[in-house]
């Protein structure tokens, strides 16, 4: 190994399992507010896991049109929990099914800020992990455009972390994670926000975002 080569940790499977089991989510009654749930999907190899992705499909009346996210939605009546409305959902939007699977955790739950589409909503975030022999086949439904999986390590990148301008809303810059093409697959906003606090739980804390998250 030459002077200059560097030995680069990254997460793995196990680093997963043991910070998730020790963190004590923070879970936001919302009595009176709409719930949406949303699955942060992993799968092996242990040493450097990955992460499913979705981009939605483009559509007329959805605010989240075009954005990449976390299989997810809004809880319905007939839910018995916001951890089954993420199931359900994942099942919905991109056929794997999440009930077998190991639930590893919970993210703290996060409230949609006013300015945004995900205003007046509290957000769940439910961390499972699913085998990868065989590996799970993704079958998109209408909602959703591409899903794909991406490596854990590959967020660490820091030439992949840009700023990302949303052009429905002006004059704002936002912290992002390029997870393919540069120009249609950028992490920001709330999805952004859970990786934030998964890789800062498991002990890869990304750099300190910019203000105009806060926004958001």
């Amino acid at each position: 190994m030459g002077a200059s080569a560097r030995l680069v940790r990254v997460p793995s499977l196990e680093d997963i399992r043991t910070r998730l089991k020790a963190h004590e989510p923070l879970r936001l009654a919302g009595v009176n507010q709409r719930r949406a749930a949303v699955a942060m999907v992993l799968r092996g190899p242990d040493a450097d896991p990955e992460l499913l992705f979705i981009k939605r499909a483009e559509r007329d009346g959805d605010p989240w049109s075009g954005q990449m996210a976390f299989p997810g939605g809004r809880c319905e009546p007939e839910d018995s929990s916001d951890r089954q409305t993420a199931e359900r959902e994942t099942h919905e939007e991109v056929g794997v099914l999440l009930e077998d699977a190991s639930c590893l955790g919970r993210l703290d739950d996060q409230e949609g800020r006013p300015t945004s589409p995900s205003g007046g909503l509290v957000i769940s975030a439910h961390v499972y992990e699913v085998g990868d022999q065989p590996a799970p086949v993704l079958c998109p439904n209408e909602e959703v455009a591409e899903a794909f999986w991406f490596p854990v390590s590959g967020l660490l990148e820091g030439e992949r972390h840009v700023g990302y301008e949303h052009p429905g809303v002006a004059s704002m810059t936002f912290p992002g994670i390029v997870v393919g093409d540069p120009e249609r697959h950028v992490v920001w906003g709330l999805t952004y926000r859970f990786l934030e606090l998964f890789l800062g739980n498991i002990g890869y804390p990304l750099p300190e975002r910019w203000s105009d998250l806060d926004k958001l």
